[in-house]
């Protein structure tokens, strides 16, 4: 497979001009279309992906190592079919809306400032990770491992505490409604 290191990628539209199949490290995409790709078997080891469309891309067996994105827009796409192996990424001030990860071991992953709109964390551990400043109307929080995770300033969320571990986790006084909404409890 092609070994790609240290380039730049800016402005391209990969949806006409498909990016190589790869392994690509230290390399930074900024501004560029992958919208509805196969990346299916690629690899991305202390890569950045700034203001980048990767939404619907397919990640059948990618690897994510040591990734960044930061304003992306990454909709509908089923990170849990990429490569568990050495899975480290992290996201700021992107939109998620509808993603998946279930089952994922994604310990001290920060989803911050970004919009979740019914992501899936089913079965996922996300605990020491982050979702400050989010925006998480519709995420499905199931037998997630939350643990030490920061929800501070998040908005819009709902977890119910017999269903997950949230042992340690961050909250904030405005949270507290989005925790005892199976409850019917007012908080005022």
């Amino acid at each position: 497979m092609p070994y790609f290191s240290n380039q730049n990628f800016q402005n391209k539209d990969f949806t006409t001009e498909p990016l190589e199949k790869g392994e690509y490290e230290s390399c930074q995409f900024t501004q560029c279309n992958f919208s509805g790709l196969d990346l299916s078997g690629f690899s991305f080891e202390n890569c950045s992906f700034s203001s980048c469309d990767l939404s619907n891309v397919k990640v059948f067996k990618a690897g994510f190592q040591e990734v960044n994105f930061k304003d992306c827009k990454i909709l509908g796409v089923h990170f849990h079919t990429c490569n568990p192996f050495l899975l480290e990424f992290n996201f700021e001030k992107c939109q998620l809306d509808y993603c998946s990860f279930f089952n994922l071991q994604m310990k001290k992953t920060k989803f911050e400032g970004c919009r979740m709109r019914e992501a899936s964390f089913t079965q996922a551990d996300v605990s020491g990770g982050s979702f400050r400043d989010s925006d998480l109307s519709g995420v499905i929080f199931d037998r997630t491992v939350l643990e030490k995770t920061d929800f501070r300033n998040a908005q819009n969320f709902s977890i119910d505490p017999e269903l997950n571990r949230i042992k340690g986790a961050f909250f904030d006084l405005d949270g507290l409604p989005g925790l005892l909404e199976k409850y019917r409890i007012k908080v005022g």
